[in-house]
C-alpha cells in the first residue's frame, strides 16, 4: 500500500525508505478534529523537525474533503514508523531539558 505517498513528490522524497526502496510502513500518531487547524498546525511543526506526515480521512472523510473543504470525520496523522517516538514527544510540547526553562 502506497498511503498516497506517490501523488506528494516531496513527501515520498523524504519519507524513509527500507533496504530494498519501499518506504517504510506509516504509523498512526494522531486524529484530528475536523473543526480546527490543529491537522494542518500538526503537519506543519512535523515538517520543520525534518518528520514527514501523511493525511488520512477516516469512514468518508475523504469525499467531505473533496466536496465541501472538510473532512466531517476529521483526520489521521501517519508518520514513518521509525519516527514516531520523536514525533509523539513533539506533540507533548514539553522540553527535554531543564535548562530551556531557565529564565523563563
Amino acid at each position: 500500500m502506497s498511503w498516497g505517498l506517490h501523488q506528494f513528490g516531496k513527501t515520498y522524497d523524504a519519507w524513509p525508505k527500507g533496504p530494498d526502496g519501499e518506504p517504510e510502513e506509516p504509523a498512526f500518531l494522531v486524529s484530528c478534529s475536523p473543526l480546527d487547524m490543529a491537522a494542518d498546525m500538526t503537519r506543519s511543526m512535523l515538517e520543520a523537525y525534518g518528520i514527514p506526515s501523511v493525511e488520512r480521512y477516516p469512514g468518508d472523510g475523504a469525499f467531505g474533503k473533496v466536496v465541501i473543504g472538510m473532512s466531517g470525520s476529521g483526520v489521521d496523522i501517519y508518520v514513518p514508523k521509525s519516527a514516531l517516538a520523536d514525533a509523539q514527544e513533539l506533540l507533548k510540547g514539553e522540553p527535554e531539558h531543564d535548562e530551556l526553562q531557565e529564565g523563563v
